[in-house]
């Protein structure tokens, strides 16, 4: 009997491309490191950000440039990359419904719990949660598993009463780990391949499909 449903943001309720990727194009520019317009940088969207940074500078994610880029990008970012980001079909009146029905809704994004909630108030969203759960600005919790792990210590929640929505595999995964049933939606940043080999137990094409899923 699911109760609980824990969801992700980027690539799940918004489409926050053109702000994580411009933003991240800043911080890596400012630190002399600039990247070709014609370089796709999709994929970072989702996972933990300077690990994806680190990666693209291809040093360790505990390497003082990887740091530097996170600050450049987050200097953009915290004024206007926010903001460049918008609502996918159909989620406010999903996320409504659910909430009449008499499901506890939680976010659970590995974007800082400070931009996080800026984001939803900015959309109109945040009414819809019991509360916007992410990582810290000093990296905790980037690590979709253990903030899955916190958000069900903290409010207490059965595992097997909820339901964790997301994009790419790093929800599915981090989910799975504490038992959690999972649905991935198509639309957003996980590849075909990513979610085939992650397994969920449903996919769905748009957002409002989560009501055919669940509903007492």
């Amino acid at each position: 009997m699911i109760k609980n449903i824990l969801i992700d943001l980027d690539g799940t309720l918004t489409d926050p491309k053109v702000g994580i990727t411009t933003s991240a194009r800043y911080g890596l520019n400012k630190i002399g490191h600039p990247i070709a317009d014609d370089v796709n940088i999709d994929w970072i969207i989702g996972p933990p950000l300077k690990a994806s940074l680190a990666k693209i500078l291809n040093v360790d994610v505990h390497d003082v440039l990887a740091e530097q880029a996170l600050m450049g990008y987050r200097e953009r970012f915290a004024v206007t990359g926010l903001y460049e980001n918008h609502v996918f079909p159909q989620v406010a009146e999903t996320l409504k419904a659910l909430q009449q029905q008499g499901y506890r809704l939680f976010l659970a994004t590995a974007k800082p719990e400070v931009y996080a909630k800026q984001i939803l108030e900015h959309f109109d969203l945040l009414q819809y949660f019991e509360y916007p759960y992410g990582s810290e600005l000093n990296g905790e919790r980037t690590n979709k598993g253990y903030l899955i792990e916190y958000i069900l210590k903290k409010e207490q929640l059965d595992s097997a009463e909820c339901l964790m929505v997301g994009d790419r595999e790093h929800d599915i995964f981090g989910a799975r780990r504490y038992g959690i049933e999972t649905i991935a939606v198509e639309y957003g940043y996980g590849s075909k391949a990513e979610l085939d080999a992650a397994q969920p137990k449903a996919r769905i094409q748009q957002f409002s499909e989560i009501l055919n899923h669940v509903g007492h």
